[in-house]
Protein backbone atom coordinates (compact mmCIF):
# COMPACT_ATOMS: atom_id res chain seq x y z
CA UNK A 1 0.00 0.00 0.00
CA UNK A 2 1.35 3.42 -0.95
CA UNK A 3 2.89 5.31 1.96
CA UNK A 4 1.00 8.46 0.87
CA UNK A 5 -2.36 6.69 0.64
CA UNK A 6 -4.19 6.56 3.96
CA UNK A 7 -6.60 3.64 3.74
CA UNK A 8 -9.08 2.65 6.42
CA UNK A 9 -10.44 -0.90 6.33
CA UNK A 10 -13.57 -1.24 8.46
CA UNK A 11 -16.82 -3.15 8.84
CA UNK A 12 -19.57 -2.41 6.36
CA UNK A 13 -22.24 -0.05 7.70
CA UNK A 14 -25.64 0.73 6.23
CA UNK A 15 -24.42 4.19 5.19
CA UNK A 16 -22.04 2.43 2.75
CA UNK A 17 -24.84 0.63 0.94
CA UNK A 18 -25.23 2.97 -2.06
CA UNK A 19 -21.50 3.22 -2.69
CA UNK A 20 -21.10 -0.56 -2.52
CA UNK A 21 -23.98 -0.93 -4.97
CA UNK A 22 -22.40 1.60 -7.34
CA UNK A 23 -19.01 -0.08 -7.27
CA UNK A 24 -20.57 -3.53 -7.74
CA UNK A 25 -22.24 -2.32 -10.94
CA UNK A 26 -19.26 -0.38 -12.24
CA UNK A 27 -16.86 -3.35 -11.85
CA UNK A 28 -19.16 -6.27 -12.74
CA UNK A 29 -17.71 -7.05 -16.18
CA UNK A 30 -14.24 -8.29 -15.23
CA UNK A 31 -13.49 -4.96 -13.61
CA UNK A 32 -15.50 -2.89 -16.09
CA UNK A 33 -19.07 -1.61 -16.00
CA UNK A 34 -22.00 -4.00 -16.18
CA UNK A 35 -23.57 -1.61 -18.70
CA UNK A 36 -21.35 -3.25 -21.32
CA UNK A 37 -23.54 -6.37 -21.19
CA UNK A 38 -26.72 -5.40 -19.28
CA UNK A 39 -28.87 -2.26 -19.04
CA UNK A 40 -30.48 -1.77 -15.64
CA UNK A 41 -28.22 -0.37 -12.97
CA UNK A 42 -30.49 -1.08 -9.98
CA UNK A 43 -31.28 -4.63 -11.09
CA UNK A 44 -27.58 -5.45 -11.48
CA UNK A 45 -26.73 -3.88 -8.12
CA UNK A 46 -29.51 -5.89 -6.44
CA UNK A 47 -28.32 -9.13 -8.04
CA UNK A 48 -24.72 -8.57 -7.02
CA UNK A 49 -24.97 -6.98 -3.59
CA UNK A 50 -28.44 -7.13 -2.02
CA UNK A 51 -27.96 -10.37 -0.12
CA UNK A 52 -24.66 -9.23 1.37
CA UNK A 53 -25.71 -5.72 2.37
CA UNK A 54 -29.19 -6.57 3.62
CA UNK A 55 -29.06 -10.15 4.91
CA UNK A 56 -25.47 -10.72 6.10
CA UNK A 57 -23.91 -7.25 6.44
CA UNK A 58 -21.72 -8.33 9.36
CA UNK A 59 -19.56 -10.37 6.97
CA UNK A 60 -18.71 -7.42 4.70
CA UNK A 61 -15.99 -4.77 4.83
CA UNK A 62 -15.14 -1.54 3.04
CA UNK A 63 -11.96 0.36 2.22
CA UNK A 64 -12.05 4.12 2.71
CA UNK A 65 -9.75 6.85 1.44
CA UNK A 66 -10.47 10.34 2.74
CA UNK A 67 -13.78 9.09 4.16
CA UNK A 68 -14.88 7.86 0.70
CA UNK A 69 -15.52 4.18 0.03
CA UNK A 70 -13.18 3.07 -2.76
CA UNK A 71 -13.67 -0.69 -2.51
CA UNK A 72 -15.42 -3.46 -0.66
CA UNK A 73 -15.42 -7.12 0.22
CA UNK A 74 -18.87 -8.66 0.62
CA UNK A 75 -18.85 -12.06 2.25
CA UNK A 76 -20.99 -14.97 3.35
CA UNK A 77 -19.94 -17.46 6.00
CA UNK A 78 -21.98 -20.20 4.32
CA UNK A 79 -22.39 -20.08 0.55
CA UNK A 80 -25.19 -22.65 0.48
CA UNK A 81 -27.24 -20.70 3.04
CA UNK A 82 -26.60 -17.45 1.16
CA UNK A 83 -27.75 -18.96 -2.14
CA UNK A 84 -30.89 -20.33 -0.48
CA UNK A 85 -31.69 -16.93 1.00
CA UNK A 86 -31.20 -15.31 -2.41
CA UNK A 87 -33.52 -17.84 -4.04
CA UNK A 88 -36.20 -17.63 -1.32
CA UNK A 89 -36.15 -13.92 -0.50
CA UNK A 90 -34.62 -11.97 -3.39
CA UNK A 91 -34.88 -13.70 -6.77
CA UNK A 92 -38.62 -13.39 -7.37
CA UNK A 93 -38.67 -9.79 -6.12
CA UNK A 94 -35.76 -9.01 -8.44
CA UNK A 95 -37.57 -10.60 -11.40
CA UNK A 96 -40.69 -8.48 -10.83
CA UNK A 97 -38.58 -5.35 -10.46
CA UNK A 98 -36.89 -6.06 -13.79
CA UNK A 99 -40.20 -6.87 -15.44
CA UNK A 100 -42.02 -3.75 -14.20
CA UNK A 101 -39.16 -1.46 -15.15
CA UNK A 102 -38.98 -2.88 -18.68
CA UNK A 103 -35.39 -3.97 -18.21
CA UNK A 104 -36.10 -7.50 -19.43
CA UNK A 105 -37.15 -6.24 -22.86
CA UNK A 106 -34.01 -4.30 -23.72
CA UNK A 107 -32.11 -5.78 -26.66
CA UNK A 108 -28.77 -5.92 -24.87
CA UNK A 109 -30.34 -7.74 -21.95
CA UNK A 110 -32.20 -10.22 -24.16
CA UNK A 111 -28.90 -11.15 -25.82
CA UNK A 112 -27.21 -11.67 -22.47
CA UNK A 113 -30.08 -13.68 -21.02
CA UNK A 114 -30.20 -15.81 -24.16
CA UNK A 115 -26.50 -16.57 -23.75
CA UNK A 116 -27.07 -17.52 -20.11
CA UNK A 117 -29.94 -19.84 -21.05
CA UNK A 118 -27.80 -21.52 -23.71
CA UNK A 119 -25.09 -22.06 -21.12
CA UNK A 120 -27.61 -23.39 -18.61
CA UNK A 121 -29.19 -25.92 -20.96
CA UNK A 122 -25.80 -27.10 -22.23
CA UNK A 123 -24.58 -27.68 -18.66
CA UNK A 124 -22.19 -24.78 -19.00
CA UNK A 125 -23.05 -23.22 -15.63
CA UNK A 126 -22.30 -26.24 -13.48
CA UNK A 127 -19.25 -26.29 -11.20
CA UNK A 128 -18.04 -28.73 -8.54
CA UNK A 129 -19.26 -28.21 -4.98
CA UNK A 130 -16.42 -27.12 -2.72
CA UNK A 131 -18.54 -26.06 0.24
CA UNK A 132 -17.73 -29.00 2.51
CA UNK A 133 -14.12 -27.86 2.86
CA UNK A 134 -14.56 -24.22 1.86
CA UNK A 135 -18.04 -23.15 3.06
CA UNK A 136 -17.54 -19.38 2.97
CA UNK A 137 -17.37 -17.14 -0.08
CA UNK A 138 -16.86 -13.47 -0.96
CA UNK A 139 -16.76 -10.84 -3.69
CA UNK A 140 -14.15 -8.09 -3.79
CA UNK A 141 -14.07 -5.01 -6.00
CA UNK A 142 -12.20 -1.72 -6.09
CA UNK A 143 -12.61 1.46 -8.06
CA UNK A 144 -10.22 1.39 -11.01
CA UNK A 145 -7.93 4.16 -9.76
CA UNK A 146 -7.32 2.36 -6.46
CA UNK A 147 -6.29 -1.02 -7.81
CA UNK A 148 -2.73 -2.29 -7.55
CA UNK A 149 -2.08 -0.57 -4.22
CA UNK A 150 -2.54 -3.57 -1.87
CA UNK A 151 -6.00 -2.42 -0.77
CA UNK A 152 -7.53 -5.68 -1.99
CA UNK A 153 -4.97 -7.68 -0.02
CA UNK A 154 -5.81 -5.70 3.12
CA UNK A 155 -9.53 -6.39 2.66
CA UNK A 156 -8.86 -10.12 2.20
CA UNK A 157 -6.67 -10.23 5.31
CA UNK A 158 -9.40 -8.64 7.44
CA UNK A 159 -12.02 -11.02 6.05
CA UNK A 160 -9.87 -14.08 6.69
CA UNK A 161 -9.44 -12.88 10.26
CA UNK A 162 -13.22 -12.55 10.56
CA UNK A 163 -13.70 -16.12 9.27
CA UNK A 164 -11.10 -17.39 11.73
CA UNK A 165 -12.90 -15.67 14.62
CA UNK A 166 -16.10 -17.41 13.51
CA UNK A 167 -14.40 -20.83 13.22
CA UNK A 168 -15.05 -21.12 9.47
CA UNK A 169 -12.70 -23.80 8.03
CA UNK A 170 -12.30 -22.45 4.51
CA UNK A 171 -13.41 -20.02 1.81
CA UNK A 172 -13.73 -20.20 -1.97
CA UNK A 173 -14.68 -17.83 -4.77
CA UNK A 174 -14.87 -17.56 -8.55
CA UNK A 175 -13.32 -15.02 -10.90
CA UNK A 176 -13.40 -14.58 -14.67
CA UNK A 177 -10.61 -12.02 -14.63
CA UNK A 178 -7.00 -12.95 -15.43
CA UNK A 179 -5.86 -10.16 -13.13
CA UNK A 180 -8.19 -11.54 -10.45
CA UNK A 181 -6.69 -15.01 -10.86
CA UNK A 182 -3.21 -13.53 -10.48
CA UNK A 183 -4.30 -11.59 -7.39
CA UNK A 184 -5.71 -14.64 -5.60
CA UNK A 185 -2.65 -16.72 -6.45
CA UNK A 186 -0.50 -14.04 -4.83
CA UNK A 187 -2.72 -14.17 -1.73
CA UNK A 188 -1.88 -17.91 -1.43
CA UNK A 189 -5.29 -19.12 -2.59
CA UNK A 190 -5.23 -22.53 -4.28
CA UNK A 191 -6.68 -23.01 -7.76
CA UNK A 192 -9.45 -25.59 -7.25
CA UNK A 193 -11.09 -25.63 -10.67
CA UNK A 194 -10.82 -24.03 -14.08
CA UNK A 195 -13.31 -23.98 -16.95
CA UNK A 196 -14.80 -21.72 -19.65
CA UNK A 197 -17.98 -19.67 -19.76
CA UNK A 198 -19.82 -18.72 -22.97
CA UNK A 199 -22.33 -16.13 -21.76
CA UNK A 200 -20.20 -13.20 -22.94
CA UNK A 201 -19.46 -14.79 -26.30
CA UNK A 202 -21.93 -12.50 -28.07
CA UNK A 203 -19.78 -9.56 -26.92
CA UNK A 204 -16.24 -10.93 -26.89
CA UNK A 205 -16.64 -13.56 -29.63
CA UNK A 206 -14.86 -16.07 -27.43
CA UNK A 207 -15.42 -18.01 -24.24
CA UNK A 208 -14.04 -16.50 -21.06
CA UNK A 209 -12.15 -18.43 -18.39
CA UNK A 210 -13.65 -19.15 -14.98
CA UNK A 211 -11.30 -19.82 -12.09
CA UNK A 212 -12.36 -21.08 -8.67
CA UNK A 213 -9.89 -20.46 -5.86
CA UNK A 214 -10.00 -21.68 -2.29
CA UNK A 215 -8.15 -21.21 0.97
CA UNK A 216 -8.33 -23.13 4.22
CA UNK A 217 -8.38 -21.18 7.45
CA UNK A 218 -5.58 -22.30 9.74
CA UNK A 219 -6.01 -22.27 13.51
CA UNK A 220 -3.13 -22.21 15.98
Amino acid sequence: MSAELKVNIRKFENRDRQEVRAISHDTAFMGLSASLFFEGREVVADALSLYFTDYEPEASFVAEVNSTVVGYLTGAKNKIAAEKAFKDKIMLRLFWKALKSGVLFKKKNILFMSSCLKALFSGGLATPDFTSEYPATFHINLKKEFRGQNIGAALVDVYLGYLKENMIPGVHLATMSESGADFFSKQSFQLLYETKRLYFKHLLHKDVPLYIYGKKILYS
